[in-house]
């Protein structure tokens, strides 16, 4: 019988910036998900790549005076060389200049093409080069801003092949409901399926405005379309395999898990399986959003230099510490902050206190009661209870791990290493030895040595160098049979003699980076701090206007929070949800103006939709909201 095969893919990363934090996170999950099923003996086949064509690309490569694809060539370097580093085990990395892509691309366009879900027509729209999307009247900020990054946005009309997305609106509503995992976690599934809803439109899939993409099949007789960019990019997770060339690796097909970050789930949970359909393939088993990554409470931007290298944090602090702390930091699919002091407290608690001194104590014990020789012939008779217990949390933990919710998997193997500290702590080892009870502290001994054991292999996808020391240590390999025999048969070790090892987690004191202050010099040659400063152009993309409160009421089971409902001159109201209850009650603001932040994107805060900020002054004596002296007509602009 053939093993059971598994295709886990990262999103291809556009080559418009080295990679950061958030590649990372995304490449460590999808990896770790490579590792696991190969742990269980799949057939396994792991992905990633870079993303490389698109008007974004010929200007960033034009700003530099490069060639598009000599640009592409540097940046797309730089991620194989990281994840190389880092020991990713992908089995292909995927260029999306690589030949065989561009055959197998347009092997699916004319596919697509001959089952009549492409047709030609002209296209006008509000075009983000940055996104590298058109977006309606309706979505856009202020007329004329991307409602994703803020950025303006170009007026589009040209010739252009559209994909009839519009025929496949029930098609994927069907394979949503059908199908409750198809893309996880629930709540991001649940926002496309409110996407759908609203309506789809056929997609424009090809633009004549610049050169830097795959050209239409020769059959078309076309040559002055390229491809857009997102089929040509989701395309790729086919075209690896050979789809359109050599297909022999399309047995591989569909995707076990697509990772992908949230900000591109519309493109795989919507276009992408809509491609899919009328190709004739299958959809895969998971597409998978995580969250964004921030640091110290603060969005990441170049500007502010508060971007995270992940080699220099790997470098400082070790790759497998780092690949602890992002899997176990953040609930999947939410988003997580990056701090030194969250990574040491990680580091110093649960890899150093609780898993490194772990195997320290069994070694210290068994050196002093047993020659170091440890024997599980009496862990049944007297820990049964801790050992099914502890075995419990690990198929509690490996539940958790298929549905990608990786710091449950791994407070779940805490749980189990917790049960085998207790014990050392309940059963006191030392004073059965004292009392003559020998046998009970060998078996407890054991009990613990068993728990970690199996602790190590199922953390070994995370920490596959650090669990392989963990199993030298205690004499064994980690490897599919051993999967077998201690995760799916419950076996216990054979006596072994252990071996003594250096603590494997030493003990951080003190942040070991130090953030560069980004700086400036002005027309004197000295340094200005520009934490503080911005330009003309960074104030005016903040859009602030006059509204007047028309309603106001307490959030349910909220200390701090209101609900008001706020005229700023547009066909509806607004909802926004401050934290000024403290300050304020909800009647002594109805009919009174206050100034809005008008242009944030709208964010969920305690299940509401919150549409806008309020401009507030804080300090020792409370809070005060900013008011025009004068009231002002609704909408008005301030600055």
């Amino acid at each position: 019988m053939s093993p059971k095969k598994a295709f886990v893919t990262t999103p291809i990363y556009y080559v418009n910036d080295i990679p950061h934090i958030g590649h990372a996170y995304t490449t460590i999950i999808a990896d770790t998900m490579a590792r696991y099923y190969r742990l269980k003996g799949y057939d396994t086949f792991f992905l990633t790549g870079t993303d490389e064509h698109g008007q974004k690309i010929e200007e960033a490569a034009k700003s530099r005076n490069r060639t598009p694809s000599e640009y592409a060539d540097e940046i797309s370097g730089k991620f194989k060389s990281l994840w190389d580093e880092f020991d990713i085990s992908y089995d292909k990395f995927i260029r999306t200049t690589d030949a065989e892509h561009k055959l197998g691309v347009q092997k699916a366009f004319e596919v697509m093409f001959d089952n009549g879900d492409i047709y030609k027509g002209s296209y006008e729209g509000h075009y983000c080069v940055s996104c590298e999307t058109f977006f309606t009247d309706i979505q856009l900020i202020d007329e004329n801003l991307c409602p994703d990054c803020g950025k303006e946005t170009r007026v589009v009309k040209e010739e252009s092949y559209f994909f009839r997305l519009s025929n496949y609106q029930e098609k994927l509503l069907n394979w949503y409901n059908d199908d409750e995992k198809c893309v996880l976690p629930k709540g991001k599934k649940n926002e496309v399926i409110s996407f759908v809803k609203q309506g789809l439109r056929d997609l424009s899939i090809t633009r004549t405005s610049f050169d830097w993409g795959i050209k239409l099949p020769p059959k078309m007789n076309d040559n002055k379309h390229v491809m857009y960019v997102w089929l040509d990019a989701l395309l790729n997770y086919i075209t690896a395999l050979g789809y359109g060339t050599d297909e022999k690796n399309m047995k591989y097909w569909p995707a076990t898990v697509q990772l992908v970050g949230k900000d591109i789930l519309r493109f795989h949970a919507i276009y992408w399986p809509a491609f899919l359909m009328s190709l004739g393939l299958p959809l895969p088993k998971h597409v998978a959003a995580h969250g964004w990554w921030t640091r110290n409470g603060e969005k990441m931007s170049k500007s502010k230099g508060n971007v995270v290298d992940p080699k220099e944090v790997a470098d400082a602090y070790g790759l497998e510490n780092f690949r602890y702390f992002l899997l176990r930091e953040v609930p999947f699919g939410q988003d997580g902050d990056f701090s030194q002091k969250a990574l040491i407290d990680r580091i110093n608690s649960d890899l150093s206190n609780e898993l490194g001194n772990l195997l320290n104590r069994i070694i210290g014990m068994s050196s002093k009661y047993s020659n170091f020789s440890i024997s599980s012939k009496d862990v049944l008779s007297y820990h049964k209870k801790e050992l099914l217990t502890a075995i419990e949390h690990l198929k509690m933990a490996e539940t958790n791990l298929n549905e990608l919710q990786t710091n449950r998997f791994l407070e779940e193997l805490w749980k189990a290493l917790t049960i085998a500290n207790q014990s050392i702590t309940i059963y006191e080892p030392w004073v059965k030895i004292k009392n003559n009870e020998k046998d009970f502290a060998l078996a407890t001994v054991a009990m613990v040595a068993n728990i970690l054991a199996k602790v190590s292999i199922l953390l070994h996808p995370i920490m596959p160098k650090t669990t392989s020391k963990i199993a030298e240590t205690l004499n064994f390999d980690i490897s599919n049979n051993s999967y077998i025999r201690f995760i799916e048969d419950n076996d216990l070790l054979d006596d072994f003699i252990i071996q003594k090892v250096p603590p494997l987690f030493p003990k951080i004191e003190a942040e070991l980076l130090v953030t560069p202050e980004p700086s400036i010099k002005n027309e004197k040659n000295e340094k200005v701090e520009v934490d503080s400063l911005i330009t003309i152009d960074q104030f005016f993309q903040t859009k602030l206007r006059i509204g007047t409160i028309i309603e106001a009421e307490e959030v349910p089971k909220s200390k701090k929070l209101l609900r008001l409902q706020v005229d700023l001159g547009d066909e509806k109201p607004r909802q926004i949800v401050a934290g000024i209850k403290e300050y304020y009650n909800p009647e002594s603001l109805v009919n009174t103006q206050i100034c809005v932040v008008a242009n944030l994107k709208p964010a969920k805060i305690m299940g509401l939709v919150s549409e806008g900020m309020l401009l507030a002054a804080k300090d020792e004596n409370g809070l005060s909201l900013v008011r025009p002296e004068k009231n002002r007509q609704n909408g008005s602009s301030v600055g």
